[in-house]
């Protein structure tokens, strides 16, 4: 009887440890379809309400799609993102999937071996010709792609009142020569040229960024900014100075324009109080002008791009900003870059086009039409674009970044000649690459 009930024990006993290994089997497999053993960490700088929800319902329907997955989406402040990420990298802590800009800092975690190559990934059924060709610009290094465009373009352009040029018989110049003649037009009857707020720097940039790009090429600041062949000393840096100390000479800016502060909209005042006549800015101009003037908007403005300079190696389609104000990278170090990828195609399919365009986009898409006129003049532009310079600030390092700006704002100051600058700006370069 003992020898039998020690022989039940042990059987029940191992009844009971097979019970145990199918329980755990079967919640082995809920819990991955759950989706919480395969996880993608993405970051990104997309803060408002609207925004994220946005961002978040395009994760949905990945997910929707992958149930053995879970996203974990972390919204970010613009600087706080810059740290953590230079942080995370730095550690081997960095996500699956994070936002860039593009251009020189990125290309330094690419070369760092930080970034995963998606140039198969983009080839496969010729995804890449979904997109703007002029997209791929700022992140494609080696012949390579390591990202994937997918918010809004934002390019600089310039932005007229009507009304002027209709009182004054002014036609939009296609080159440079007619623009400087509506310059001198409008000064002789007493309106301002060019409105421009230049205490942050950056606005006044994008005069000298246009320049060189217009006279060497897009190749000139690449050349320059990347160490392969060019200097910011070569003659289109030290013309496009001239030409910009030209301009402030023939009184075609406000006065005390270096003290007026673009944020608060100073200088977009004196467009819509008819004081002056035109702005180099961004497209964020549509958003932001149809909220604070939006009679002015629909009856009062319109725009043109930067005009060619005789004799200029620039394609006259190029443009400065970006065809893609955000794009999406994957990192070297995850686990599931085929996946990671699939998520981000998710941001920019087809619904989320449409969301896109909904909440004031113009996506880096071909074949895109809006029901807002200037929403399609501006992607009619961008698409037609053979190349677009990525704004400097966001390509050169921060350090070089914030010695430009300081350099452009002394041009417009006239405190520095053209030469001494575009030398001063050289020696910044390769002193900083140096290090």
């Amino acid at each position: 009887m003992k020898r039998f009930s020690k022989v039940l024990a042990v059987v029940t006993l191992v009844i009971f440890m097979l019970s145990m290994v199918f329980v755990l089997s079967q919640s082995e497999k809920a819990f991955s379809s759950s989706g919480a053993t395969k996880k993608i960490v993405f970051w990104h700088i997309t803060t408002d309400a609207v925004g994220k929800q946005m961002i978040q319902n395009q994760v949905n329907r990945f997910l929707k799609a992958h149930p053995d997955f879970k996203v974990e989406v972390v919204p970010l402040q613009n600087d706080s993102f810059k740290t953590k990420l230079k942080i995370a990298m730095g550690s081997n802590q960095a996500p699956d999937v994070f936002v860039t800009w593009g251009g020189g800092p990125f290309f330094e975690y690419v070369r760092a071996g930080k970034v995963k190559d998606i140039t198969t990934y983009m080839n496969e059924k010729n995804y890449k010709s979904r997109f703007v060709d002029a997209a791929f610009g700022p992140i494609t290094y080696n012949k390579k792609i390591w990202a994937v465009p997918v918010e809004g373009a934002g390019v600089a352009l310039i932005w007229y009142n009507k009304e002027i040029f209709k009182k004054y018989n002014l036609k939009v110049p296609t080159t440079y020569d007619e623009f400087l003649n509506i310059i001198k037009k409008l000064k002789s009857k007493g309106i301002i040229p060019i409105t421009l707020a230049n205490k942050t720097k950056w606005p006044g940039c994008f005069w000298y960024w246009h320049f060189v790009d217009k006279l060497g090429g897009s190749s000139a600041f690449v050349n320059a900014a990347e160490r392969t062949g060019g200097s910011f000393a070569d003659t289109p840096f030290v013309k496009a100075g001239e030409m910009l100390q030209e301009l402030v000479k023939m009184g075609a800016f406000p006065k005390g324009f270096n003290g007026l502060d673009w944020d608060t909209g100073q200088s977009r005042m004196l467009l819509y109080s008819g004081k002056a006549a035109m702005e180099l800015m961004g497209t964020w101009q549509i958003p932001i002008i149809k909220a604070e003037n939006k009679k002015f908007y629909q009856n009062n403005l319109d725009f043109f791009p930067f005009p060619t300079i005789k004799g200029g190696k620039g394609d006259p389609t190029s443009l400065v900003g970006m065809a893609s104000s955000n794009y999406y990278a994957v990192t070297k170090n995850c686990k599931y870059p085929k996946e990671a990828f699939n998520m981000i195609q998710y941001l920019i399919d087809d619904q989320a086009v449409k969301e896109r365009i909904n909440y004031g986009q113009i996506p880096p898409v071909k074949g895109l039409k809006f029901t807002d006129p200037m929403l399609q003049k501006v992607y009619n532009i961008v698409a037609k674009a053979k190349s677009i310079q990525l704004w400097w600030d966001q390509y050169l390092p921060p350090q070089l970044a914030e010695t430009h700006k300081d350099i452009v704002q002394s041009l417009f100051g006239l405190t520095i000649t053209p030469k001494a600058a575009a030398e001063k700006m050289e020696k910044a370069v390769k002193d900083y690459f140096k290090k």
